[in-house]
């Protein structure tokens, strides 16, 4: 335990309290809209820490929090035979990013990231919606998760292009939801992997990162009673403007 609590110690109150109150928001945005978790926690931790320190934050809730989310739903089997593909390019791509950017790649890759959310969000919005042709998922799918893995692996966000890809798929509210815990497992495996392989993911970080499980357990259930209590299309616009929001963080914060 005391390995546990040095971290916070070390650290302080203050900073200890916006760690806490971060995992809070960031669960409860994660079970309303089924992601956030990261790029909430990445936006606001980077604001007192470096970002490998808050990637390494991330481990344990991010991993538990999708490991729950792509649980509930009853479409796992069908979901891991459709995206497999791009589930390995993404462990394949964040471990080739880890080698080459590195999670400290600079602010240009946040900025970046915010701005392809806001586009994609917007278009969300008023588009008609994108809609992938079949012929086109067996080469766009590994190229997708290619990529994915290595902004997962610049910024630590999960985010693009594998929630524009996951969209385009037609999946109903519940195979999204879990579709994104699917995705968001690997991507945050394979993080913590590359994080361990630059020296950053030691004892210390992994109990911090631990302790950080039940803030956002608590979070994530406050956002999941909130989304069985809201219509698809309301759910629909709460996933836009969500990932507009954290787009629109990461464009001005970086």
């Amino acid at each position: 335990m005391n390995t546990l609590l040095a971290f916070y110690q070390n650290i302080g109150p203050a900073l200890s309290l916006l760690v806490v109150l971060t995992f809070l928001l960031a669960g409860a945005v994660k079970g309303l809209i089924g992601l956030g978790l990261p790029t909430i926690a990445m936006g606001l931790l980077g604001l007192a820490m470096s970002p490998a320190q808050a990637a390494a934050l991330l481990i344990v809730p991010s991993t538990l929090t999708n490991l729950w989310q792509l649980a509930s739903g009853g479409h796992l089997r069908r979901l891991l035979a459709r995206l497999w593909p791009m589930l390995a390019m993404i462990f394949v791509g964040t471990l080739l990013g880890s080698a080459w950017l590195g999670i400290n790649s600079g602010p240009w890759a946040a900025h970046a990231l915010g701005a392809a959310l806001m586009v994609y969000a917007l278009y969300g919005l008023v588009g008609p919606g994108l809609r992938l042709a079949p012929g086109r998922e067996p080469w766009l799918a590994p190229l997708c998760g290619l990529v994915t893995g290595v902004v997962t692996a610049a910024t630590g966000v999960f985010v693009i292009p594998a929630v524009p890809y996951l969209q385009s798929l037609g999946l109903n509210r519940d195979q999204m939801v879990q579709a994104l815990g699917l995705s968001f497992t690997v991507s945050t495996l394979a993080l913590a992997v590359g994080l361990a392989g630059q020296h950053v993911l030691g004892g210390q970080a992994l109990g911090a990162s631990l302790l950080m499980l039940a803030p956002a357990l608590v979070g994530m259930l406050a956002g999941q009673w909130l989304r069985q209590r809201i219509s698809t299309p309301l759910f629909k616009r709460c996933f836009f403007i969500g990932l507009a929001a954290l787009g629109g963080h990461l464009l001005i914060s970086g």
